[in-house]
């Protein structure tokens, strides 16, 4: 069998890892930056700001910083896309995934899949800005020159 550059191989346990990895990295990064927003609405963070379909909306402000959180988390999630992945063929892959358990633990916690247009234009803009950005991080990455060193050899 002749080598190839940068062959995939099927490994299931990194896969469950890297989804984990990618899983926690979404909902910790949400937490924090529901934390460091809600202190310019003086509102701590909460389990109700993270899975309720309701809270999201123009019309409030803890509903405007939750979308601002979501908007920035999928900045954040864009980053560990690129240190945790760093394959840009799988950008969207695990970018759909995270959403969809977020979209499994929504149903969860509500009891109920999401039914307002705000959640589900907040999730679509999140998944859009995520793929995206992290398929171009990656992206710039794997393309960068390799650099050949063109020092002489040393003989032995």
């Amino acid at each position: 069998m002749a080598a190839q550059f940068r062959s995939y191989v099927w490994d299931p346990a990194l896969i469950v890892a890297q989804m984990v990895l990618l899983q926690a990295g979404y909902y910790g990064s949400l937490g924090l930056w529901l934390a460091l927003l809600g202190t310019l609405g003086s509102t701590g963070p909460s389990l109700q700001q993270v899975f309720s379909d309701e809270i999201l909306g123009f019309s409030t402000p803890p509903g405007r910083l939750s979308m601002m959180a979501f908007i920035l988390n999928a900045l954040t999630c864009a980053l560990a896309l690129l240190y945790f992945i760093r394959r840009g063929k799988q950008c969207l892959d695990f970018t759909v995934t995270v959403h969809f358990f977020h979209l499994l633990g929504c149903w969860a916690y509500n009891s109920r899949v999401p039914s307002t247009l705000t959640w589900w234009l907040v999730q679509a803009v999140c998944t859009a800005l995520m793929a995206a950005i992290g398929e171009y991080l990656c992206m710039r990455i794997e393309l960068r020159e390799i650099p050949l060193s063109s020092a002489p050899k040393a003989s032995v």
